[in-house]
């Protein structure tokens, strides 16, 4: 038997999209942001000189360099005024994040509600300013050593480097705010969503004319084909699947009739951190390309050797990637899902898990089933982000083609709809209480 909203959900049509009005509103704020977003990476820092830049960005784009400027949405090759993209602003999140769960101070302020909340996300944004002077200066510093790229290098050119980029990364973060507030999905991965669409018809174009030009065989041009559309697939496999728990809620006496106890489930979702762990580990293994800037310089030293190690397809790299990847996903799943107020919200409402005694059994018993339906969802990210990564190291394919790439891609895609299916219903619900209303008043 199909519940009032999915049998709700089963008949919205277009008819009833031209009718939420709301929606549609929310929906045309979130495509004029993503497209500011797109004019502002084909705006140049000042002082560059393009042919120049086209040429070194040829040469470096196999390496980390290329998956930076896959995140920027192509500002990176362009070096556009938003280059560091909403980077900045995901590293300090997660260092937030992590300060939040050993500093005292900060864990108050988590517990205080709306109030504490905002308090944290205005120490986000300090520190958003912070990493973006540093990776800013770096990407400075790193032009004026590639030789003819800078047409006058100095301290002129790196202090408007910095304030353009650090202005670039800050408007980038407004703009993700208020497609969060006003449009519709989460306003920072539309943004790292609309970077990595608008350069993939380029990406596939380059492809084909690779294999036209017989750098890449046919075979392995229909190889990433085929991978791209199995891990697709198994991407929306694994973001829908669930382990329900199941709830049952005691028998109830409303006078002299006695009520049959009803029973519910507890929906787990599979991959609880969603498209987060990826996108925090590649944040944190893009600082050391901006520092590895600084031993470029010198003329190599151990940030230079570091910059090496962890090129894009090292070894090194992957292994970082993967683990990052992991330790995210358990980070991230603890912090959005609470065990013990859960079993608490439950022994409120009377419910309980066959078998399982309300209170503290419970929350362990859901923390046991947590943690393991974790490690699974943990070993899907990283096969799918690190499998494709070889095959990419192997054979020169763009990274737009990466696993990486695809999970943001439709991950977003799936949030993206459900919000709006999520809208469509609200806007039914409120259509259908108007109508009782109206009824109710004839009468």
């Amino acid at each position: 038997m199909a519940s009032a909203a999915e049998q709700l959900a089963a008949n919205l049509n277009f008819r009833s999209f031209a009718k939420a009005d709301e929606l549609k509103k929310r929906i045309w704020f979130t495509l004029a942001a993503l497209v500011v977003y797109r004019l502002g990476t084909y705006i140049p820092l000042p002082g560059i000189d393009p042919v120049a830049l086209a040429q070194a960005f040829e040469q470096a784009q196999s390496g980390l360099i290329g998956l930076f400027n896959v995140f920027a949405g192509g500002a990176v090759g362009r070096m556009a005024i938003f280059a560091l993209g909403i980077m900045p602003y995901i590293s300090a999140s997660i260092i937030i994040q992590l300060l939040t769960t050993v500093v005292p101070r900060l864990e108050q302020l988590k517990k205080e509600g709306e109030q504490g909340r905002k308090t944290i996300n205005q120490y986000t944004r300090y520190g958003t300013v912070i990493l973006a002077t540093i990776q800013a200066y770096g990407i400075s510093v790193g032009l004026e050593a590639a030789g003819t790229i800078v047409t006058d290098p100095g301290w002129f050119f790196r202090f408007t480097a910095v304030v353009t980029l650090v202005g670039g990364t800050m408007f980038l973060m407004w703009l993700g705010e208020q497609i969060t507030s006003r449009g519709v999905g989460n306003g920072i991965s539309l943004i790292i969503f609309a970077g990595i669409i608008a350069e993939l018809p380029a990406a596939l174009a380059g492809t084909l004319e690779l294999g036209r030009q017989g750098a890449l065989s046919t075979p392995i041009i229909l190889a990433v084909i085929l991978m791209a559309v199995v891990v697709i697939a198994l991407i929306v496999f694994v973001e829908r699947a669930q382990r329900r728990l199941l709830i049952q809620y005691p028998r109830r006496q409303v006078g002299n009739r006695m009520f049959q106890g009803d029973s519910s489930h507890l929906p787990l979702k599979l991959n609880t951190a969603g498209v987060i762990p990826p996108i925090f580990a590649s944040s944190l293994l893009l600082v050391p390309a901006t520092l590895g800037s600084f031993g470029n310089q010198q003329g190599g030293g151990v940030l230079g050797t570091i910059q090496a190690l962890l090129g894009h397809g090292q070894p090194l790299y992957m292994l970082l990637y993967a683990g990052m990847i992991a330790f995210f996903a358990f980070f991230y799943t603890a912090i959005v899902f609470n065990p013990s107020d859960t079993a608490d919200n439950l022994k409120k409402h009377g419910g309980y898990i066959p078998g399982i005694r309300p209170g503290e059994r419970t929350a362990q018993y859901i923390d046991f089933v947590l943690t393991r339906i974790t490690v699974v969802g943990a070993i899907y990210l990283v096969l799918v982000c690190l499998l494709p990564e070889f095959l990419i190291s192997a054979t020169a394919v763009p990274f737009y083609f990466g696993g990486t790439s695809l999970l943001i891609v439709v991950s977003v895609t799936m949030d993206t709809v459900s919000q709006v299916q999520g809208h469509l219903l609200a806007h039914q619900y409120e259509g259908l209480v108007k109508r009782s209303k109206l009824k109710g008043k004839r009468r």
